[in-house]
């Protein structure tokens, strides 16, 4: 057998630090709207009541959903048409500046608007980037690859955290700083209301990636082999040879991901920014603003997905597939029940529920980037593994709706006991998952 060259195992290396940081930057984007959304939309809507702000916070979460679903289709098809970098830079530069323009909204259906084109770009780049790292790099170390990119985004959720919590905490002193290259006007409009506009503004900060991927990601060999020797790829084929039932499982099995991330787990922060503080709480706590409170939520939340996103993929490798999602769909459903059922105060023992919680419904995105891609052969992998988990965004789009309904009529603005209801999905999950393929062992189709 032929030794791999130092160029082939530079360029392995490059694509899956290209796939890292463009997941990552993913997340960054998609942990922007938990922490700044709720200050944007109590802004853009002053004077209107609580339930609205939540009404149009799951309208927004919808939109996003379902323009990253779209996403996912386009550019995992561009990414079979075209390579899978090439349309990887496309999709950066998409998500990048339409995310910084979120900084200029005046109104609230701009902001849904513009998170709706950013989020095309996002959710292309979770397709391409999945693709090309389980064809360059060899089978035996796909899970613990699918695991560093599960882990990816939420490292950006890290981020997001540690970024809204400077903004917090040394606002004044950066409007300081910014004066001296702003005229004060605008130094004010992005720092006021906990400065969600300098976090969206922050959103843009990706587009540099691009030059990284252009120039040092190498285009995978068995996409080009298997794009030079057989027709365009339409999105009609994944439907197609036997595929549909397929790929209408794989859909499913994302659905019941993301929707309890997107329906219940998502929510935490705004829940914790319309928390109050009891009179009795600790002085760590009580000097504590809201947008500290919701930074360490975030935070906290992070180093959870971070952990189960890498832990996952590998019990999925030394047990099977569908036992490892048997046990986040049981583990997700009683976790998240304990915590919203609760509903601890804000504090210690609220963040280490939150955490598990959070992480263990964190652990689906390492195990997705494992199974998704062994179902489809080379040619429509990109379209497949995009579709399967982008039109989970369309299904968890529904979660994020009714679940705004839930919230708004139903439980009077209460996020705990939406949440509570929304997570029952998981059950769903459990039942699913054993109409699946099992793939351990199986080499990825050609």
């Amino acid at each position: 057998m032929t030794e791999p060259s130092a160029a082939d195992n530079k360029g392995k290396w490059m694509a899956l630090l290209a796939a890292f940081l463009g997941w990552m930057f993913d997340g960054l984007e998609i942990g922007l709207f938990p922490i700044a959304g709720r200050p944007a939309l109590r802004e853009l809507l002053s004077g209107r009541p609580e339930g609205d702000v939540g009404l149009w916070f799951s309208g927004i979460i919808a939109c996003f959903l379902i323009g990253a679903a779209a996403g996912g289709i386009l550019f995992g098809w561009l990414g079979d048409r075209i390579g899978r970098v090439k349309a990887m830079v496309w999709s950066v530069l998409c998500y990048s500046i339409f995310s910084g323009l979120c900084c200029l909204v005046r109104a609230p259906w701009q902001l849904g608007a513009l998170r709706f084109i950013a989020s095309l770009g996002m959710g292309g780049e979770w397709a391409l980037g999945v693709s090309l790292v389980s064809e360059i790099w060899p089978a035996k170390s796909r899970p613990l690859l699918s695991g560093l990119i599960g882990a990816a985004a939420n490292v950006g959720f890290l981020l997001v955290g540690f970024i809204g919590l400077g903004l917090g905490t040394f606002v004044g002193g950066l409007g300081s700083g910014l004066r001296v290259v702003l005229p004060d006007a605008w130094v004010e409009a992005l720092l006021r209301n906990n400065g969600w506009r300098m976090l969206f503004l922050v959103g843009s900060v990706p587009a540099l990636l691009t030059f990284f991927i252009r120039i040092f990601v190498p285009e995978s060999e068995k996409w080009k082999s298997a794009a030079g020797s057989g027709p365009k790829p339409k999105v009609s084929d994944i439907f197609a040879s036997g595929l549909g039932r397929t790929t209408i499982l794989g859909a499913c099995l994302a659905g019941v991901a993301l929707m309890g991330t997107w329906g219940s787990v998502q929510w935490v922060p705004a829940w914790v920014g319309s928390m109050t503080i009891k009179e009795h709480a600790p002085t760590w706590l009580a000097n504590m603003n809201n947008a500290q409170r919701v930074a360490w939520t975030q935070i906290f939340l992070a180093v959870g997905s971070i952990t189960l996103a890498i832990v996952i993929p590998l019990l999925a490798q030394k047990f099977n597939r569908r036992l490892a999602y048997v046990g986040m769909c049981a583990l997700s459903l009683v976790i998240c029940e304990v915590l919203f059922l609760w509903k601890p105060e804000f504090g210690l023992t609220f963040l280490v529920l939150a955490t598990l919680a959070n992480g263990i419904s964190a652990g689906f995105y390492g195990w997705l980037p494992l199974y998704l891609p062994e179902l489809f052969p080379t040619r429509i992998r990109a379209t497949g593994s995009g579709f399967c988990f982008n039109i989970g965004r369309v299904i968890a789009s529904a979660g994020a709706l009714g679940g705004g309904a839930l919230h708004k009529q139903v439980f009077a603005g209460d996020y705990a006991k939406m949440c509570s209801v929304v997570c029952l999905i998981y059950i769903a999950g459990l039942i699913v998952i054993w109409f699946c393929p099992e793939t351990k062992g199986k080499p990825l189709p050609e």
